[in-house]
């Protein structure tokens, strides 16, 4: 048994001219988000990555002095 709703959500409209600026695009597709979720990890690895070898970098010049 699911948790999730077997009938669609209600879409809510907000009347014109409320915001200012251009109309809001389509949603992304779930395509999209998976790449852009994807890029993110491989982002946070190589950032955490690059931060542990300045750190074993520092701890190495440490010791030597």
């Amino acid at each position: 048994m699911s948790i999730a709703s077997a009938a669609p959500s209600p879409h809510t409209t907000e009347p014109t001219g409320s915001t200012p600026g251009p109309a809001p695009g389509p949603a992304p597709r779930v395509r999209q988000q998976a790449r852009d979720a994807a890029t993110l990890m491989v982002f946070s690895a190589a950032t955490s990555v690059g931060v542990a070898v300045a750190f074993l970098l520092l701890a190495l010049a440490a010791r030597q002095a």
